[in-house]
């Protein structure tokens, strides 16, 4: 058997797969194209949300804090993913890791309270004399 030949048999599972699977979504967009609804009306062309008829513009410009909150998100978040590999490793890694871990925690931990000094994470509105509302003063 020469090397094309054994190139093919061992690769013809993975090209069955892919023309399978583009067979298939030929197929499902064909038969939506056919069998799915085509009424039309005023009511289809308006965008709701939840079953709700949105009032005013879809263009509001949203405030920082949002995209800030989802980038501190993302950032605290991935520290999830290094203690998770840190914990089914725990006992490979032994004291080295622990102490590792512990550094990690505690850097992460000043990065929490850097944010909540600077004010990145105060969501209560800011009253006239700068103090937040909920302060009683």
């Amino acid at each position: 058997m020469d090397q094309k030949t054994a190139l093919i048999a061992e690769y013809w599972g993975i090209g069955l797969f892919v023309l399978a699977v583009l067979a298939l979504c030929v197929f499902m967009i064909g038969m939506s194209a056919m069998l799915g609804g085509r009424s039309q009306g005023r009511s289809k062309t308006l965008p709701f949300e939840s079953g709700i008829v949105g009032a005013g513009s879809a263009r509001q410009p949203f405030s920082v804090k949002f995209y800030l909150v989802a980038m501190l998100f993302v950032i605290f978040d991935i520290e999830a993913v290094f203690l998770f590999a840190w914990a089914v490793s725990v006992r490979e890694v032994g004291w080295a890791g622990f102490w590792g871990a512990t550094i990690f925690i505690f850097i992460l931990l000043a990065g929490l309270i850097y944010d909540s000094r600077v004010g990145a994470l105060d969501w209560a509105p800011q009253g006239r004399s700068g103090r937040r509302r909920d302060s009683g003063v």
